[in-house]
């Protein structure tokens, strides 16, 4: 809501000034979530972000969703209605006419009631034909002539309403001077128009002196010429291209019955004449498409040149959703239009989406790497982190087993609890609970002071920390892809970045990469790496980066973690080049055991994650467990995580 200040108060209304600033904040959690998956999946972040706007989120429908929902109403149109409605209304009033007179003229004896018949029975084939031969007629029966003219009224209120939206029902009971100012109005506006193709100065002028005597035909409420003439035109062209839809016999006898329309021939040419100023002056108009139809529901003109308005609305929404163009937001989404169409949720939804995207971008989730691509920040990536984290610590809270011990030792971190002091313990009290204690056992007592006493004091509780030197090496050979165990192995490295980050944040981590070759790699690498098709799992190289990184930090545990699908199928060569084979060398074989003995000699125990079934890869996963005093541990995909992370912490115990 917006509060204007008034002389008398306030007058308060919708917000319309940009987004509403009273508006709950968007929920970008989930969102992020979907477009953290598709770039580890090996999506680009803007088509990751395309492809979750065209998805939608838990509670919001996509612009897949609503282009569907488009098309199914676009269909809906067109399989329920046909445009004979106005020409049938006609028929049957003309039928119901001559049916009344007749009956009227039949117990006349006179000549002249049989000169009547024989003028009833000569009339001509066709509707509008006949509709134009009565129109001298001097009808003997009521209801005949009462027909007769609801024909002639029936017919200028479509035409109107073909052409302005709402005169139909405005014109309903139209006497002889409403006709009058329908044909004065329309001579000033072709006035107005030739004026304007002509280029006359005062142009502006003679439009505010046409709005001011002809407004109440136009609620659209134009500024200028060329808005009155953009909403003119759209109708206009929508009305030919219903006349487009039509046969050839149906268009001929509309043309010739609108001479009819409330008994004046004026309209029909008046219309004519502005028809083709509009066309002159709007040629980007499309007056040359037609649409089928084929339903059983009859449209009048004014009915019909809405469908095709409808229709016109509906494409132009597709082609907004889609987003196909360049520089296209979803600010160019026409909310209006949409809820017209669709309703008041379509609307909700697109605009939930266009402030997701907004907000994606606004709040910094998004970055231009060097190359200038777009790639997710350290931010999105820590949001990514903590719901990997989180999915895998609940995974872990539904085992049984070994729990992280807690220690009273001077070198460690506070837990956030507290429990009472023992004999020997040198942590800090935790004062407002000793506080506490004194004060209650002091009034359980009836004291009136309070006295401290030894069971009254807690000491702060801490857990026994030891910095641990991690490398977690992940195979990124093309069978990780191919079976699926890319994304679980990136969700892997996320949450185990995200736990040592934050709580073990004396950790150091280094993340290796291996396929043909190996490399250290930094987070937002690893997250955004493209699965390529490439021979070859070098965990021989993979196994040196890691060595390299332990005696970087020598005075910490050393933690080796590593996830493959694959016997090793290359090494590395003292030039630098990586040497594959399929079946492996033994030469392959022997370089990546000689590097497991390596890290054993530096105390690290290797923790071997394999997943498949291969018996090679059994085989000499199992070998490399042995030779380092580690473990292998056969995860299913979903407990890829889990199985790492828990792995971690009991290493680190």
């Amino acid at each position: 809501m917006t509060a204007v200040p008034l002389p008398d108060g306030y007058s308060y209304g919708p917000w319309h000034d940009g987004p509403d600033p009273l508006a709950p904040p968007a929920d970008l959690r989930d969102a992020l979530d979907e477009i953290g998956r598709d770039v580890m999946a090996g999506a680009s972040p803007r088509a990751a972000l395309e492809e979750m706007l065209r998805r939608g989120t838990n509670r919001t429908a996509g612009l897949d969703e609503l282009t569907r929902r488009l098309w199914q109403r676009r269909s809906r149109i067109q399989r329920r209605n046909r445009l004979d409605g106005t020409l049938q209304e006609v028929q049957r009033l003309l039928q119901e006419a001559l049916d009344a007179e007749r009956r009227e003229l039949f117990p006349d004896p006179d000549d002249d009631a049989r000169f009547r018949e024989a003028q009833l029975d000569a009339l001509p084939p066709g509707t509008a034909a006949a509709v134009n031969e009565l129109a001298n007629y001097d009808w003997r029966s009521e209801q005949g002539r009462e027909n007769y003219q609801q024909i002639r009224d029936l017919l200028g209120q479509e035409l109107m309403e073909s052409r302005f939206q709402g005169m139909k029902q405005a014109l309903q009971n139209a006497g002889p001077e409403d006709v009058e100012r329908i044909n004065e109005m329309l001579g000033d506006l072709n006035d107005l128009l030739e004026a304007h193709a002509r280029g006359a100065e005062d142009i502006q002028q003679r439009f505010e002196d046409f709005m001011g005597k002809h407004g109440e035909f136009f609620p659209e409420n134009p500024r200028n010429v060329e808005e009155l003439i953009d909403a003119l035109a759209e109708r206009s062209a929508a009305a030919q291209r219903m006349l487009n839809s039509m046969s050839a016999e149906q268009r001929a006898e509309l043309a010739e019955l609108t001479q009819q329309a409330f008994g004046d021939p004026r309209l029909a040419q008046q219309l004519s004449r502005l028809d083709g100023q509009l066309r002159a002056a709007r040629p980007g108009e499309d007056w040359t498409g037609s649409a089928r139809f084929r339903g059983n529901n009859p449209l009048g003109m004014g009915e019909g040149a809405q469908a095709m308005a409808d229709l016109a609305e509906l494409d132009a929404l597709a082609e907004q959703l889609g987003q196909s163009y360049p520089g296209a937001r979803l600010e160019d989404i026409d909310l209006e239009a949409l809820e017209r169409q669709l309703g008041k949720d379509a609307g909700v939804d697109a605009r939930r989406l266009a402030e997701l995207e907004r907000e994606l971008r606004r709040q910094g989730l998004f970055e231009r790497a060097a190359d200038g691509s777009l790639r997710l920040s350290p931010k999105a990536l820590r949001r990514l982190g903590e719901t990997a984290l989180s999915d895998i610590v609940n995974a872990l809270r539904g085992k049984t087993g070994e729990r992280e011990t807690e220690s009273a030792g001077a070198a460690g971190e506070p837990t956030g609890a507290s429990r009472p002091w023992r004999f020997g313990d040198m942590q800090p009290w935790d004062v407002p609970r000793t506080i506490r204690n004194a004060v209650l056992r002091s009034v359980s007592v009836g004291e009136r002071k309070v006295r401290l006493d030894v069971e009254d004091v807690e000491v702060v509780e801490t857990e026994h920390r030891t910095r641990a030197a991690v490398a977690l090496l992940v195979d990124t050979s093309w069978s990780m892809v191919q079976e699926g165990r890319w994304l679980p192995m990136k969700r892997t490295a996320l949450a185990l970045h995200q736990l040592i980050s934050t709580r073990f944040r004396n950790d150091a981590l280094q993340l290796i990469t291996f396929g043909r070759y190996a490399q250290s790699v930094e987070l937002p690498e690893l997250v955004g790496l493209e699965g390529a098709w490439e021979q070859g799992t070098n965990a021989h190289h993979g196994l040196l980066l890691a060595g390299q990184h332990l005696r970087r930090h020598p005075d910490a545990q050393p933690v080796v973690l590593m996830v493959t699908d694959g016997e090793p199928t290359a090494h590395l060569e003292p030039d630098g080049e990586a040497v594959f084979d399929y079946p492996p060398q033994p030469r392959t074989l022997l370089k990546t055991l000689s590097e497991v003995d390596r890290l054993a000699k530096l105390g690290a125990s290797i923790s071997v994650f394999r997943l498949g079934d291969d018996p090679r890869l059994t085989s000499f996963v199992d070998l490399i467990a042995r030779r380092s005093g580690g473990r292998v541990i056969a995860p299913d995909l979903d407990g890829l995580g889990a199985a790492v992370v828990g792995d971690y912490l009991r290493t680190r115990r």
